[in-house]
């Protein structure tokens, strides 16, 4: 039974902590280190490894500490080498090619952001649950079946986004970056209905800007659109 923990999910950090009841996971560690071992209740010897998409600070802050307790940490080479941390325990893993921690099958895929060589992971514990974690990025070029639980990225909304430009409360220049880096709204729409939700449980929207998302709105329509129960950490 999969369980999902959202310690923080904003451009100010992210951090999730994901369990099928054997094989915790720490997904991203992009916050204090302090805050991610009280969401493990310090009990980060139970952590079996972390999987960090990409090299900004919101997402791997506090890497050098959890490596540092003895924590696997997975990404791709183009992540590491951008970090720049050299580390026994930083494994670089390829897209498309699964690995395996505990009772999780993982595998890399790429997705579309303005960095070295970003990542999102589909995870497959041994019950036959598939969880499906994407953020920061604008576009997610693969079809996915039987999903039990989505954690994906719902950033911005078109109409806020562009309304608040019309405001001048965002500057003009934004928009270009988020239509290339990050998830709206309508794009998160248009993966659901493109993907199988036959099996999904729950969906999980994340990384909401702090000025250009809504979080009752973006919440009120994608439960709307599939019919399943909807979290906005």
């Amino acid at each position: 039974m999969i369980e999902i923990t959202a310690l923080a999910s904003s451009s100010k950090g992210n951090c999730y902590r994901v369990t099928d009841g054997h094989t915790p996971l720490l997904l991203e560690c992009g916050i204090n280190y302090r805050e991610i071992q009280k969401g493990f209740n310090f009990q980060m010897s139970e952590v079996a490894g972390c999987l960090i998409t990409h090299e900004h600070g919101d997402h791997c802050k506090a890497l050098k500490d959890v490596l540092k307790a003895g924590i696997d940490c997975h990404m791709s080479t183009g992540t590491a080498v951008a970090i720049g941390i050299n580390h026994h325990r930083i494994k670089h893993v390829k897209a498309q090619q699964p690995f395996t921690i505990g009772t999780w099958t993982i595998l890399p895929f790429d997705v579309q952001h303005d960095v070295s060589e970003p990542y999102g992971f589909l995870l497959v514990n041994n019950a036959g649950e598939k969880l499906l974690f994407a953020t920061d990025t604008y576009y997610i070029k693969y079809k996915f079946t039987g999903l039990t639980h989505i954690l994906v990225e719902c950033n911005y909304s078109m109409e806020i986004l562009n309304q608040n430009i019309l405001d001048g409360s965002v500057p003009a220049v934004m928009k270009k970056r988020l239509l290339q880096s990050h998830f709206s709204l309508e794009n998160v729409k248009e993966f659901l209905n493109a993907n199988d939700l036959s099996k999904v449980q729950e969906i999980w929207l994340l990384h909401l800007s702090d000025s250009n998302s809504d979080e009752v709105k973006f919440k009120e329509e994608i439960m709307a659109l599939t019919g399943r129960r909807v979290y906005v950490p």
